[in-house]
């Protein structure tokens, strides 16, 4: 066999060892994020406590949280599509406690629905505390002069509705509120695209399969031509 062989059959197998280290990589990486979705799913769902006095945005994240207090007027307007609704905004209201006012995400209306009119009297609201990353680069700027959010920038919202720049969102209140749809907090939004990642790799690793060995199999032939007597 000669080097140009020799040499290509090493490097192709060091290449496709590449392809599956990262296929085996991802995998492993599906495995961590399958465990932390589900840890993400148990906080979710465990049972709610009080508010605390000083929320941590790491520390109590999908915090489960029960708080009772009168829903101040004003109503913030973030506009926002729902799979099965289409497009409508989440409103975004203050909830007077005696720990003081919050943010509390009341759920989702269509576009076309009016405003609803916030609860009289004491509500308490069931739901989960959360620091949601809405903004990227494509983001437009809020337009408060229309009162149209397109995201949910709790220090902003918390300095219009005057509250603390803590945001409840609503899986349950009580009394309901009619009207409107709860949206409340899931781990179906975060990414989770590393099985994808891995099939890719595989994939690219058995292309590389078929493209080395009919490339070796040419290398071969015209060697072998090269190398046969010719007759005259």
């Amino acid at each position: 066999m000669s080097f140009r062989l020799i040499l290509t059959a090493t490097l192709s197998i060091a290449i496709l060892a590449v392809f599956l280290g990262l296929g085996k990589w991802q995998l492993d990486r599906l495995k961590w994020k399958q465990g932390v979705l589900a840890e993400i799913d148990r906080r979710i769902a465990a049972a709610p406590v009080g508010l605390p006095a000083q929320p941590d945005p790491e520390r109590d994240k999908y915090l489960p949280v029960t708080v009772t207090g009168m829903m101040g007027a004003n109503t913030l307007r973030v506009l926002v599509s729902s799979r099965d609704a289409g497009a409508g905004y989440r409103l975004i209201s203050p909830l007077h406690t005696a720990e003081g006012a919050v943010l509390v995400d009341r759920g989702f209306i269509r576009v076309a629905d009016p405003m609803p009119p916030v609860p009289e009297g004491a509500i308490t609201v069931v739901g989960n505390l959360h620091w949601p990353d809405d903004r990227n680069s494509a983001t437009p700027e809020n337009d408060l002069s229309t009162n149209t959010w397109f995201a949910r920038d709790i220090d902003q919202m918390a300095e219009v509705l005057e509250t603390r720049p803590i945001l409840i969102i609503a899986r349950q209140t009580t009394p309901a509120e009619q009207g409107i749809l709860p949206m409340p907090v899931t781990s179906a939004g975060i990414p989770n695209d590393h099985l994808e990642y891995a099939v890719t790799w595989f994939l690219m690793a058995a292309t590389w399969v078929v493209m080395t060995g009919f490339a070796l199999w040419r290398m071969k032939r015209r060697t072998r031509d090269t190398l046969a007597p010719r007759s005259d």
